[in-house]
């Protein structure tokens, strides 16, 4: 059985906006003793770089995802599931965001490589939910609209997969550095946003 998209829509924006929410809780008042508030702030830079860079990634992912419902027409089982898999990884984002900022900040070099590693990981899976959820819509061209060409998502799935790919490589800060792998986080959805050319586009073909 088919369904329209709007409650599916409007479901999918509450848990992006819960999403941020929780982002946002984890930026808090540093305890600091009298004079030294600056310094406890300036300590705390690490849970600002990973809020930013966390919150870019929704921002993108929320543009994209409203970009493609525009495209559907209808809704069956098997996308409600596919949504759910992009939304379930959404949803993760807020823990390792928290536990890389902390990681940092306390500065033991096998942790903060263990938290990057974790955030890469969750990178990881969220580009994949979209690369299932692409291809899902490309395999059942009867749930998009009439101007939508039938090999539209099946090419922005190769785009998802080179998501995959590069948040993979972002895992390397394992490697060769935590800092190293947080410029390539903080790049990654900044590029997509400002480059991307499927889903953002005007056309629909």
């Amino acid at each position: 059985m088919k369904t329209d998209t709007v409650r599916a829509a409007a479901f999918s924006d509450g848990v992006f906006a819960i999403v941020i929410t929780l982002l946002v809780l984890d930026l808090k008042a540093p305890p600091a003793e009298p004079g030294r508030l600056h310094d406890a702030l300036l300590a705390r830079w690490p849970t600002y770089a990973a809020y930013v860079t966390s919150y870019l990634y929704v921002a993108v992912v929320r543009l994209n995802h409203k970009a493609a419902w525009v495209r559907i027409r209808a809704m069956d089982r098997g996308l409600h599931w596919a949504n759910f898999g992009v939304l379930f990884t959404v949803a993760l984002l807020p823990f390792p965001t928290a536990v890389v900022a902390d990681a940092v900040r306390k500065g033991d070099p096998a942790d903060a490589r263990t938290a990057v590693a974790l955030y890469a990981l969750v990178g990881v899976l969220l580009c994949a939910s979209w690369v299932a959820f692409f291809l899902y819509l490309g395999r059942h061209p009867e749930l998009l609209k009439d101007d939508v060409g039938e090999r539209f998502f099946v090419r922005e799935s190769g785009r998802a997969w080179a998501r995959v790919v590069l948040y993979a490589a972002g895992a390397l800060g394992y490697l060769v550095g935590p800092p190293v792998a947080m410029v390539i986080f903080f790049v990654l959805p900044v590029f997509y946003g400002v480059t991307s050319h499927g889903l953002d586009a005007g056309g629909k073909t």
